[in-house]
């Protein structure tokens, strides 16, 4: 782990805006179409998962998966992702979770980099109705790549765009397939929720609010000044 920091590739549902919910009905609505049960707990597992393997796990959960074509599922994937994008118009720049604009404004008031890494197909237009599209220099989302969390694809295409080594960047999540994709990139995670959960993470927070730039850059030193033997 280098020594200096110079990017912040954050992820979008659960750590700039809360969009679960709106998956969470979507969801819900196709599953019960198609007679599965679906409730909170289930939907859980879904954090971080790209459309179709969030599709796939669904018709496992109900064991349907071997009822439908692949043309059925594009379908049913299509069908979920028109119903997210109407709720998703609802979205405004309230919607921006605690802490995080003044977070970003101390990032690159400091002169970092910010990426964004999001398994959302959408993510352009859910950052553009938050107003942040200015706030990152380089915005990935699912239709880039060709693997999804917990694969470090997303982060590591975050990273080449903006110019800097996988080492030198802090991805910040809130999922634990997201962790997972940070920590194989060979970066430093920050994890935000349950630190259970997250325990895999570098360094976690319980909520938004409570992210602090001086407290990650510490961390990050710290994990450094351990790992270079280690390394050497």
């Amino acid at each position: 782990m280098g020594k200096t920091p110079e990017a912040f590739i954050f992820d979008l549902d659960g750590v700039i805006t809360d969009t679960a919910e709106y998956h969470f009905l979507a969801w819900k609505a196709l599953a019960n179409e198609l007679g599965i049960d679906f409730d909170r707990d289930f939907n859980e597992k879904l954090k971080g998962v790209s459309r179709m393997d969030s599709l796939d796990l669904i018709l496992e959960h109900g064991g349907k998966r071997e009822h439908f074509t692949p043309e059925d599922k594009e379908k049913f994937a299509a069908q979920k992702n028109n119903h997210y994008k109407e709720l998703i118009k609802n979205i405004t720049p309230n919607d921006v979770l605690p802490g995080i604009k003044t977070f970003i404004e101390e990032i690159k008031k400091n002169g970092f980099k910010i990426g964004l890494a999001s398994a959302s197909k959408n993510a352009f237009a859910v950052v553009d109705s938050l107003g942040l599209t200015e706030s990152f220099d380089t915005i990935v989302d699912s239709a880039k790549i060709s693997k999804g969390k917990p694969d470090p694809e997303i982060f590591l295409t975050a990273a080449k765009q903006l110019g800097v080594k996988p080492e030198q960047c802090i991805g910040i999540e809130d999922a634990a397939s997201g962790v997972d994709a940070i920590n194989s990139a060979g970066m430093f995670s920050v994890g935000v929720g349950d630190h259970e959960i997250l325990s895999h993470a570098n360094l976690v927070f319980s909520s938004t609010s409570e992210l602090q730039l001086k407290t990650i850059l510490k961390a990050f030193n710290e994990n450094a000044s351990i790992s270079e033997p280690i390394e050497a």
